[in-house]
């Protein structure tokens, strides 16, 4: 039996496996930028989700942080290993994170996108300023 495949089929099957190999070249990504920075990735996953998957925004952010937990977690051997983790600020900070996580998470529910959004470009813009002042 000869099927015929329709018009574009394959053109869907190519697109769905680069969505697929997408993601996790993505979490790499994020992962790398994780290990290097000691960020958290989300300053790369979220806009990420957003603009190459088209996530909504909240998705995006929720993703994010359930991404994030794994690579928080290997790059935090690396720095174990190496000595370089201050456990008394550590600990502090993280139940202060703990805290803060779970009120953001909340505020997220509430606020407007655009609010959020700015509010991250004067966090970015300000953190960023502050390196490069630090630096030169």
């Amino acid at each position: 039996m000869n099927k015929k495949i329709k018009k574009g089929h394959h053109k869907t099957k190519v697109w769905c496996y680069f969505i697929m190999v997408k993601k996790p070249i993505i979490g790499i990504l994020a992962g790398i930028i994780c290990g290097l920075f000691s960020t958290g990735g989300g300053m790369l996953l979220v806009p990420a989700f957003i603009y190459t998957l088209k996530m909504e925004d909240t998705k995006s952010r929720g993703t994010s942080i359930f991404c994030i937990l794994p690579m928080v977690l290997a790059s935090s051997i690396f720095y174990y290993k190496g000595n370089f983790i201050d456990w008394k600020i550590a600990i502090l900070c993280a139940i202060g994170g703990a805290i803060g996580g779970y009120i953001g998470a909340k505020l997220l529910k509430k606020l407007p996108e655009t609010v959020l959004k700015i509010s991250f470009t004067i966090f970015l813009v300000y953190v960023s300023y502050k390196m490069w002042s630090n630096n030169a």
